[in-house]
């Protein structure tokens, strides 16, 4: 998904390249966006459904468009991407894992407190158009006004709706890693050792301040966190 004007085309068109390098299997990419300019024409774009909700902060909202019963023509597995992640190595098993229950959406477990059961919703692999999840985003829609006390991301209720309605599986731990948390040396070896990419990394989530761009340049803010230069991301994003 692509809305506003944080993220350019050149985003969805490496998302796509990387795909491509890195997906032996036949697939159809699809970007819901408010913007099609400059998306490379491979990528079918559809308009970002809307939701019945009052103003407010938006906290990525719009991704539980994703498990609308019926979403255009879209039909089968499909596997949802973060603009903004880095593909660094093949990604078939992330279709040919087997769920234990028909309705699982599987999803990358939180690093920071994994505890709390709540899933990064960075890539998460579900069943499009088939009206698997049918309240999932009505009760989103009925309940916002309560819904958005007691959560502060998408992400949150989705966990927390399909463990109670349906069922929530976690990827292996190894193959989505956080830039942030797995790949920068913590304070105060950041300031002296270059981030590195973990064993059996696939996909690299960034969140937070820092985009692959960032990471790759290096920098930062304040200056206990500041990150050296990536090089290694470069050669993958692209």
């Amino acid at each position: 998904m692509k809305w506003g004007d944080k993220y350019g085309p050149e985003y969805v068109n490496r998302l796509y390249n990387m795909v491509s390098r890195h997906l032996t299997l036949d697939f159809q990419m699809v970007c819901l966006t408010d913007d099609s300019t400059g998306i490379d024409p491979a990528v079918t774009c559809y308009p970002i459904p809307e939701m019945d909700l009052p103003a407010g902060p938006e906290r990525g909202w719009k991704k539980l468009t994703t498990f609308k019963p019926e979403l255009y023509d879209l039909k089968g597995v499909a596997l949802f991407l973060d603009i903004d992640i880095v593909i660094v190595d093949n990604i078939d098993e992330f279709f040919a894992y087997e769920a234990k229950h028909d309705d699982s959406v599987v999803i990358i477990r939180d690093w920071k407190k994994p505890w709390r059961m709540i899933g990064n919703s960075s890539v998460y692999r579900f069943k499009v158009g088939q009206n698997t999840y049918p309240d999932l985003l009505s009760n989103f829609e009925r309940n916002f006004d309560s819904i958005r006390t007691q959560v502060r991301h998408e992400q949150a209720y989705l966990s927390n709706y399909l463990r109670e309605h349906h069922h929530l599986e976690y990827w292996d731990k190894r193959w989505c890693v956080s830039f942030k948390y797995q790949c920068i040396a913590p304070i105060p070896f950041n300031l002296v050792r270059a981030p590195m990419l973990p064993e059996g990394a696939k996909i690299v989530i960034f969140h937070g301040e820092i985009n692959p761009p960032d990471a790759i340049k290096g920098g930062g803010g304040k200056w206990y966190r500041h990150v050296k230069p990536s090089p290694w991301l470069e050669e993958h994003w692209q």
